[in-house]
């Protein structure tokens, strides 16, 4: 199966995240993902990969054993099976010759890619694009990047002259909702000594920096009373949440930011006078701007309980991830060497830019396994206009491959 149709095939099945079974714990969250779980699953055991595992979370597991007499690190790469809830996933993927101009995706709905809203289009003039009929997502994130691994596989498979040591692979579910199936991954027992996640934009993009994040929740206890009589006793903690909400740094909010500018986000408020919610994320590309952040909403909490009463106000901050740099510095930084070499193999200029955002490699990181991140060529994803240009998903793949050499090559003793 050449890595169009793997790719075709994947889409096909619905694997949307379901933020009620996330919240509730459950795992997977969609009964799609165990689906596609179970397919991958019986790929990997008709291609020959050993101690394949499909566990009831729906990670997946599996290893290509070494064709060296050497002793090389052992790589692995991961994808994630869930697609974003934000548009419908029942997905009709299909394949245009590009020449330039606008891509009309579905001409009964009038619904169209536009190159003045989408420029980068331009770039893939004359190349081959999948793109969806414009009602759903494609799932490019991540599908594309469990077919480029799948065929980074038969490729070694097929020419078995590729020195390589052990591969380890990784398919991972609900990465969508914070990242669920990586914080669940025994990365001590998969027994890889670095690895790669492809869960990235355009051709040549790589992550080796993220930002840390953090999730906050502040609770306000008013107290009601009707509003006939209610001078001098009604205390309406909805009126504290704003209160609370208009002493956060002005300017520092996602629409006020860039780069490698942190934020506070407002992201839920609910309830009512006597009680009230308030979530929020908080960012932050270095560690002692995020701990600063962390610890400013904290006293802004215990100035607040001055003010209204220590039971009044009510804080929890937890962390979420961290910035996977400071899991490739010093020693630990030869995975990104690879990857350079591996980009350079392909003729692929490498675009390193600090991501604003998380992966499940950040988590990984954390754990102990160095995880930067390799690009599937996809663009707009969780939209309708989701595309992936094939020439790129192709070179995704090439590059999981070549990684793969130079381990053997640079790294066997």
């Amino acid at each position: 199966m050449n890595i169009v149709d793997r790719f075709i095939n994947y889409t096909r099945v619905n694997t949307t995240t379901n933020r009620e079974n996330g919240a509730a714990g459950i795992m997977p969250s969609s009964l799609g993902q165990m689906e596609l779980a179970t397919i991958l699953a019986a790929e990997l055991t008709e291609l020959g990969l050993q101690d394949v595992v499909l566990r009831d979370s729906a990670i997946v597991t599996a290893t290509l054993p070494s064709n060296s007499s050497k002793t090389i690190p052992t790589v692995s790469f991961f994808g994630h099976l869930d697609t974003s809830a934000e548009q419908s996933n029942d997905t009709h993927a299909h394949i245009v010759h590009y020449t330039g101009g606008d891509i009309v995706l579905n001409p009964a709905l009038n619904i169209i890619l536009k190159q003045s809203e989408f420029p980068e289009l331009s770039q893939y003039q004359h190349q081959d694009i999948i793109v969806t009929d414009g009602t759903s997502l494609l799932g490019a994130d991540d599908k594309a990047a469990i077919a480029a691994i799948m065929h980074a596989l038969t490729v070694l498979i097929d020419n078995p002259d590729i020195e390589h040591g052990d591969v380890k692979v990784a398919f991972v579910p609900d990465e969508e909702q914070g990242l669920r199936g990586a914080k669940a991954f025994d990365v001590e027992s998969f027994g890889a000594d670095f690895g790669y996640t492809l869960d990235c934009c355009g051709i040549g993009e790589f992550v080796d920096e993220n930002w840390n994040a953090g999730d906050v929740v502040v609770t306000f206890i008013g107290q009601s009373a009707h509003p006939m009589s209610a001078k001098g006793k009604l205390k309406n903690s909805l009126l504290m949440a704003h209160k609370f909400i208009a002493m956060l740094p002005p300017g520092e909010a996602p629409e006020y930011t860039d780069g490698r500018e942190g934020y506070y986000w407002v992201k839920d408020l609910s309830g009512n006078s006597a009680k009230t919610v308030l979530k929020m994320d908080v960012r932050d590309f270095t560690q002692q701007g995020y701990q600063y952040r962390m610890q400013f909403l904290a006293t802004l909490a215990s100035n607040c309980q001055a003010l209204w009463g220590e039971n009044a106000v009510t804080i929890t901050l937890a962390d979420r991830y961290q910035n996977v740099a400071n899991s490739l510095q010093g020693d630990a930084s030869f995975p990104i060497e690879i990857a350079k070499q591996a980009y350079a193999r392909n003729n692929i200029k490498m675009k390193t830019t600090p991501m604003r955002g998380g992966y499940d490699g950040a988590v990984l990181s954390q754990k102990g396994l160095p995880c930067p991140n390799i690009f599937t060529g996809a663009h707009n994803f969780h939209s309708i206009y989701e595309y992936l240009p094939v020439p790129s998903l192709q070179a995704a793949s090439a590059v999981v491959v070549d990684v793969i050499r130079i381990t053997a090559e640079q790294y066997g003793r």
